[in-house]
């Protein structure tokens, strides 16, 4: 009989503040891993700060920050006391840039910081925070406020991590941390990012340890190439997130759809001699026992949180979801071209969403947040910024080609519109896995709903 040393259940970091922190502590007190969003964090905070900071949550972990200047600049600059008036614009968070400003900066550690704080509260259980690996120039910043507040796991997909070990020994030895980001170009092909925390804060960083590690993989290559490009010990154990999962995908092989050669050979990654946990489909009793005797220390689920009352998912469609789901009538589909990094992204058709064809066209194409942004090589010699999804003139001018841009949508705006972030610029785009199953174990009815205590229980067979 296999003996637990790790969580069964990893909590699916998702989208924009559907993995918030109030799920997040919910996992992590009831004993599996919470995971935080950690995309465009700062986007979340200031939305938060504008809208009165309800509860005093974010000044309540702030006033814990061990450099007060910095965020009490932050709070001065957008906290709006009862909230910002309805006729009034908001302020926003500022573009990323390659140079970016110190208020940014300060934005973002302060942000990473207040959320894994928040999430840790209450419990001393671990906790963990994921990044997207394509959302890059924030990195060294987000990385440092999250270790400012003891994160204890990483987990990264959407891309090759191979920066992240050094990156975060850099910072917790409060070296110039550095992450190089690709550009489109000929003679330029790359820019790091660079970061020196002791310039920035005036003096060395108390940081208690470097979090664990965790890649998010699709493939055994994948997991052989880390293992041997990264010096030992810096991976913790790796998340398999087969085709089903929501989200970001890997892509097919055959680059039209998934076949044999796009699933794990799990025989092959248990003998690489490090933990791992199976995602995508996974979310009952018995696919966690499965996971468990090829293997795996357990499962990582996301869709079975997204649509918990604890999730930062907008409530009305997470009960809608739920509804279809419970109905057997929820529709997904894995889209090739809404997203602009590239990747397959699993999109629910929901009336009113970018789903529907006639709400994506009649849409204003828009790039106002830049998560996904790449980097290019301007004809001047200077490193610029373009997105397949903002207006395609623009794209255009930039260098880019019409091809690019069919199909594509705002997954920042549009995955803060899911989290009720008061995005006005581009429809929901919701996601999600494949397999809703788990709602007809949950659910009494369709109008019911069920809470983080019950999808454990469930999940580990109590239920």
């Amino acid at each position: 009989m296999k003996t637990h040393q790790h969580p069964e259940i990893i909590q699916g970091g998702m989208g924009v503040n559907t993995s918030s922190y109030v799920l997040a502590n919910r996992v992590s007190s009831l004993g599996q891993l919470g995971t935080l969003s950690g995309t465009i964090l700062e986007g979340v905070l200031v939305h938060e700060l504008q809208n009165g900071d309800k509860g005093g949550h974010i000044r309540r972990a702030l006033s814990t920050f061990p450099f007060p200047n910095i965020s009490e600049s932050v709070i001065k600059k957008f906290y709006v006391e009862g909230g910002a008036p309805k006729d009034i614009p908001i302020k926003r968070v500022q573009m990323f840039n390659t140079d970016p400003p110190d208020l940014l900066i300060s934005t973002v550690i302060c942000a990473n910081y207040a959320y894994v704080w928040l999430a840790k509260e209450g419990h001393k259980n671990p906790v963990s925070i994921n990044y997207l690996e394509k959302v890059a120039m924030p990195h060294i910043y987000a990385i440092t406020g999250a270790m400012l507040a003891d994160v204890d796991f990483i987990t990264m997909g959407a891309g090759i991590p191979l920066q992240i070990p050094e990156v975060m020994n850099s910072i917790f030895e409060s070296k110039v941390a550095q992450y190089r980001i690709p550009v489109i170009g000929t003679s330029i092909t790359s820019f790091t990012m660079t970061f020196d925390t002791q310039k920035f804060f005036g003096e060395k960083l108390n940081i208690k340890k470097i979090p664990k590690f965790i890649p998010i993989i699709s493939s055994n290559l994948l997991a052989t190439m880390l293992i041997q490009k990264l010096p030992p010990g810096s991976i913790y154990g790796f998340v398999v997130e087969e085709p089903t999962a929501g989200g970001h995908n890997a892509p097919p092989r055959n680059k039209l759809s998934y076949g044999e050669k796009d699933y794990v050979d799990y025989k092959k990654l248990s003998e690489l001699g490090l933990p791992f946990w199976i995602g995508g489909g996974y979310a009952t009793p018995g696919a966690l026992n499965r996971a468990i005797q090829i293997g795996a220390e357990g499962i990582q689920v996301g869709s079975i949180f997204a649509l918990s009352e604890e999730s930062g998912m907008n409530p009305s469609i997470r009960k809608e979801v739920r509804r279809l789901g419970f109905r057997g009538e929820l529709k997904i589909r894995t889209d090739m071209r809404i997203s602009p990094t590239g990747f397959p992204f699993k999109v629910i058709e929901l009336p009113g969403t970018i789903s529907e064809a006639n709400v994506y066209e009649s849409r204003s194409r828009i790039c106002n947040i830049g998560g996904l942004v790449s980097l290019y090589e301007k004809s001047d010699g200077k490193i610029g910024r373009r997105c397949a999804a903002e207006p395609i003139d623009k794209f255009l001018n930039k260098g880019g080609k019409i091809e690019e841009t069919i199909g594509r949508g705002c997954l920042c705006n549009g995955l803060f519109s899911t989290a009720s972030k008061n995005s006005d610029f581009e429809p929901m785009v919701v996601t999600i896995g494949d397999d809703v199953r788990f709602l007809q174990k949950l659910m009494t009815n369709e109008n019911s709903d069920y809470n983080v205590r019950e999808v454990i229980s469930y999940l580990l067979g109590a239920l």
